[in-house]
């Protein structure tokens, strides 16, 4: 059992790290950071988005996307086309330069899949898939079980346990 949550987290963190990684060194040229990748991606492939939109498109918080779209608009990446709306549920959009500059994220992502890809045949990649969500979605509902009891699994156990 050690030795499998070894290999898990182990292999979770090094993806993330790897990720961040490669998003920290394709972003130099543009003066970006890593967690503007995903704004511009989504941006770039939906034309038109909130920042609530974003928020869950990206899984990132309020305030870390917020950050990311004030930069992003004064680089000049995406403007806001309405000032009417509350700030959060004003549909943001690229400009030129954010068009381009997600034209080339996109691309850049595509490659990206395929490399990661390479050895994995369209079975193997659903199934893997597949076993990611399921992975996440325990997780998740671990997490959640957090925000209601805020306390430990194993504090609860004991708890029900003494109740029985």
């Amino acid at each position: 059992m050690q030795q499998r949550f070894e290999t898990f987290t182990g292999l979770i963190a090094n993806i993330h790290r790897s990720i961040r990684k490669i998003k920290t060194v394709e972003m130099e040229e543009f003066n970006l950071k890593s967690h503007h990748v995903s704004c511009l991606y989504y941006l770039y492939r939906q034309q038109s988005l909130t920042a609530k939109q974003l928020c869950d498109l990206c899984e990132e918080d309020k305030a870390n996307v917020s950050r990311s779209i004030d930069h992003l608009e004064r680089e000049g990446y995406i403007v806001r086309r309405s000032i009417t709306l509350k700030r959060y549920r004003t549909p943001l959009e690229l400009t030129e330069r954010g068009r381009e500059v997600g034209e080339i994220i996109a691309h850049k992502i595509d490659e990206m899949l395929m490399t990661v890809s390479e050895g994995l045949d369209e079975e193997r990649r659903t199934i893997m898939y597949q076993s990611l969500a399921l992975i996440s979605h325990n997780l998740q509902k671990i997490c959640d079980e957090y925000n209601v009891t805020n306390a430990p699994r194993s504090r609860r156990r004991k708890t029900v346990q003494e109740n029985n």
